[in-house]
């Protein structure tokens, strides 16, 4: 079975009106249909790598958005269907995030373990 390598460097894309990151969720969707995926989170996506992240609940006139994204949980939930969860070293450190917190389970590399990465997978999706 073909790999692919997911990299997510955009971030909170569509979290307000659809609650969800686009790209969290169709890697949620296509790891159900069996496919073979690894995430590599990256550039300001490392954000969502951080644990007991809270959104509040927002408001246009009078509607409210009453389920905010709760982005560590679909990244939690990616992990518990055996999706392998990376984060980006230096991506981190530039957004003065501490290993201390990160998701239980995530895995940081490198720049060299980046091209590991890119190297055992079959195909890369970049977002």
């Amino acid at each position: 079975m073909a790999t692919t390598l997911n990299i997510i460097e955009s971030a909170y894309r569509a979290t307000i009106e659809e609650q969800d990151d686009t790209v969290v969720w169709i890697t949620h969707a296509m790891k159900g249909a069996g496919a073979a995926l690894t995430a590599l989170l990256r550039g300001n996506a490392v954000n969502y790598a951080v644990a007991g992240q809270k959104a509040p609940q927002v408001s246009f006139g009078a509607w409210q958005q009453t389920h905010a994204a709760q982005i560590d949980q679909d990244i939690i939930a990616l992990m518990e269907k055996g999706v392998g969860v990376y984060v980006s070293e230096e991506d981190l450190a530039k957004r003065g995030i501490s290993l201390s917190e990160l998701i239980p389970g995530i895995k940081t590399v490198n720049r060299e373990g980046i091209l590991d990465l890119i190297e055992s997978h079959d195909r890369i999706w970049h977002w």
